[in-house]
């Protein structure tokens, strides 16, 4: 469930119309709604309540505005970041140090010397390389820090193969095979306290099978390493669990995720620790565009070219991903379109052959569940500018983050003398 509903034929955000966000801010304007965000936040949680001590870690890299974070970190989440700038943004929204656990295959030396200086609860070590590397910079300066070492179990998560990551060819984790050994080499390194493993196979997944292979494997891995004389005491089992993205699209509820989770880790005597990004934050949010121009080309559907573009939404020209798009305020009427933006490029298409809303010039329309991977995978390309965020609590709004015109982004930009 979320909070954009028809109301009296228009389209609001919790009890704000979405055309008076455009016209106080124009388009196009990504829109939250604190209260998806919350009820999303808290509706996960209620899922993991047969657990003993879950720790929610939300994955930062799937919507970093910080009022989002604000908001979640108000609802005891912590975070799981994947760079220096997510931890340094993490930090800056109040979610606290010891709930922070930093992911991602290429930390550098300078970000692990970050998250050694922030106090971070936990480095998931995605290679051996990296474990050692980390002991010798935290040996160095006095410090032990927890750790858990990614495992890649080899399962196909039937999703995107961009956004696959459990498979053996993917570059994430240390091969199941090999983790044994690699977590007991790491475990007698000075500077690393290795306390847990961790997995996650991919986002956007619409069924909990694969999930439940990889937790089985890892729970072998866990017994494994306790015979072989390791300690273990926590498992990040990470995010992924998908959302529906077309209008009677079904995907697993967090509750159904969480009965699976209770019954296959029953025994393992670990706290576990779950990363989700998109389940929070996806329906928690929409891309408020305005209707430039339609126009005909031959006999086919217009194209109705919209002012937002794929700079501003990556998602449809990245993954060929649908996203429902609905009239703000529709009339009833229906038709065939091509939905597109202005960029020039063929790949600046949202939707081919949509049956949509009939729209015009200068109607407002939704792109839907764009509150997670939207505004975080924004470009300038075209030399556009970046748009703002809003946030709607109830009857009041607030702009998050400010509209970067394309002077602003020039201004950062330098000529050398000699030119």
């Amino acid at each position: 469930m979320d909070h954009f509903q028809l109301r009296n034929g228009v389209l609001h955000a919790e009890d704000v119309p979405l055309s008076r966000i455009a016209e106080a801010v124009g388009t196009p304007v990504y829109v939250y709604s604190r209260a998806t965000l919350t009820r999303h936040a808290r509706v996960f949680r209620e899922a993991l309540a047969g657990l003993d001590d879950p720790h929610i870690a939300f994955a930062v890299k799937a919507n970093p505005n910080l009022a989002v974070l604000k908001v979640l970190a108000g609802e005891g989440f912590g975070a799981d970041v994947v760079s220096g700038g997510e931890l340094t943004r993490a930090l800056a929204a109040g979610i606290p140090a010891a709930e922070i656990v930093f992911s991602g295959v290429g930390k550098t030396r300078s970000e692990l010397s970050q998250g050694l200086d922030a106090g971070i609860g936990q480095f998931n070590l995605e290679s051996e390389e990296e474990g050692r590397e980390l002991a010798q910079i935290a040996h160095q300066r006095g410090q032990t820090v927890p750790c858990a070492l990614r495992v890649n179990p080899d399962v196909d998560a039937r999703t995107h193969e961009k956004i696959s990551t459990g498979k053996r060819e993917n570059k994430f984790g240390v091969p199941l095979d090999r983790a044994s050994e690699i977590y007991a080499a790491l475990s007698g390194l000075p500077g690393l306290e290795m306390r847990g493993v961790a997995v996650h196979i991919g986002s956007q997944l619409l069924s909990l099978d694969p999930l439940e292979t990889a937790y089985e494997k890892l729970g072998t891995l866990i017994a494994e390493l306790r015979a072989r004389g390791c300690t273990v005491t926590h498992a990040d089992l990470g995010g992924g669990l998908g959302v529906p993205y077309r209008k009677g699209e079904v995907a697993p509820s967090p509750a159904e995720y969480g009965a699976m989770v209770a019954r296959v880790t029953s025994g393992w005597n670990v706290r576990l620790s779950f990363e989700p990004g998109r389940v929070i934050a996806g329906n928690a949010g929409v891309l408020l565009t305005r209707v430039i121009r339609a126009k005909r080309s031959g006999n086919g559907p217009p194209f109705v070219v919209v002012d937002a573009a794929m700079n501003d939404l990556a998602r449809p020209a990245m993954y060929g991903a649908w996203h429902d798009f609905d009239a703000v305020e529709p009339t009833g009427e229906r038709f065939t379109a091509h939905i597109v933006g202005p960029i020039c490029e063929t790949g600046d298409t949202f939707a081919m052959d949509r049956d949509t809303d009939a729209l015009g010039p200068g109607d407002l329309a939704v792109f839907r569940t764009a509150g997670a991977y939207g505004a975080t995978m924004a470009s300038s390309y075209n030399s556009r500018g970046f748009v703002p965020e809003v946030l709607v609590d109830g009857d009041r709004f607030a702009v998050v983050a400010d509209r970067i015109d394309p002077a602003a982004i020039m201004a950062a930009e330098r000529v050398p003398e000699w030119l």
